[in-house]
């Protein structure tokens, strides 16, 4: 049974509605079963609601699936704030990219259109004063004044000349016209690399990143280890505070991130309330040093309510670390840092746990 697919329609989101009489059956199963999902969370069911649980009722992609299941595990409230940010995060920008990959398009088609009528006119003076020339040197082999045939020539080359600088300003305002789109593309490629909230990399730039290190890693035997985070009773400060007060949580923690990795590290948010650190030439030892260092950056920052001047209760963090075995996926590492940190807060919270001490775990458990 084929599974029901995403496709766009010009700049929005719509469900594929082309499918078979069993396509079309599941399709309308999975329907329900979202819907049914987001009335038991409460979600209004708006077009972006919609899409976003039917992806998530697929398990497509599966970060969205485990995104949600972590929102919906702590209990998360499904208001507003929190579905605008889910669509924004795993849906969104990619309607934003297509808008501006269609404009780009269209601006790329009207210069190179302009370009084309340009060379057509180069080419047509080009002839032109080659007629003009010929013309000249036949009326110099008939014995025509000299005088008269300078002149004429000399005009000819000043209209070549006059056309020549047309084309050449032209042809300057297309390469500023071409500057521009390739800006545009830049600075859409950075956006679509970037969490709006935090300014730090998103899941797309992750991936990316980890599949280079991950091959620089197995190619020349480097060690490559990864640092998965989450704050500590995050639910509370949305909660007791407001999502204002979660968001301004978040923006610290990207900035402590940022200071306390190295330059070849890439920190980036995962999810929700989670943040994650790969860390290239780092092996399992120099990650947990990183992790406790961002540990204590963390337990030490003091905030405030920013209208009132109140000071809010502090920030930690746990974290799990893990290092990449030869050959494993992306998602199998994380899996395992996923389990180091479940270990940190099972134990109390507000601590670095590695892979090794999940072994030790496993092994007192089994002979205990």
């Amino acid at each position: 049974m084929k599974r029901a697919s995403i496709h766009r329609a010009g700049n929005k989101n719509t469900v594929t509605a082309a499918f078979d009489e069993l396509d079309f059956e599941y399709a309308t199963s999975i329907a329900e079963k979202a819907m049914r999902s987001m009335a038991e969370q409460r979600v209004p069911p708006t077009p972006n609601n919609f899409h976003v649980w039917f992806n998530y009722t697929l398990g497509e992609p599966p970060i969205l699936k485990r995104a949600i299941d972590i929102l919906i595990g702590n209990k998360r409230k499904f208001d507003a704030h929190t579905n605008r940010e889910i669509y924004e995060s795993y849906i969104g920008t990619k309607a934003s990219d297509e808008a501006v990959a269609y404009d780009v398009s269209q601006q790329l088609h009207s210069v190179m259109a302009s370009a084309k009528q340009f060379l057509t006119t180069a080419i047509a003076d080009n002839r032109t004063q080659m007629a003009a020339i010929n013309d000249v040197t036949e009326r110099t082999e008939a014995g025509v004044d000299p005088k008269l045939l300078i002149q004429n020539l000399m005009g000819e080359l000043a209209k070549a000349t006059t056309r020549a600088t047309k084309l050449e300003v032209s042809f300057v305002e297309k390469s500023r016209e071409l500057a521009t789109i390739r800006d545009s593309l830049v600075k859409s490629e950075e956006r679509a690399k970037t969490d709006t909230l935090t300014g730090l990399p998103n899941r797309r730039a992750l991936e990316e990143f980890f599949r280079k290190a991950q091959l620089a890693a197995m190619e020349q035997d480097d060690p490559l280890s990864v640092l998965l985070m989450d704050i500590d009773h995050f639910k509370r400060f949305n909660d007791e505070f407001g999502h204002g007060v979660g968001d301004q949580v978040l923006r610290l923690m990207a900035k402590v991130l940022r200071d306390g990795v190295r330059d070849i590290d890439l920190p980036a948010r995962y999810g929700g309330e989670e943040l994650i650190v790969i860390l290239p030439n780092a092996g399992l030892a120099t990650a947990a040093t990183i992790a406790e260092r961002i540990r204590r950056s963390v337990a030490e920052c003091h905030i405030s309510r920013r209208s009132t001047g109140e000071a809010l209760p502090g920030i930690t963090i746990s974290i799990g670390v893990g290092q990449f075995q030869g050959g494993e996926s992306m998602a199998d590492l994380i899996e395992r840092c996923d389990r180091a940190l479940y270990l940190a807060k099972k134990t109390g919270r507000n601590r670095v746990v590695t892979e090794t001490d999940l072994e030790a775990e496993s092994e007192q458990q089994a002979t205990g």
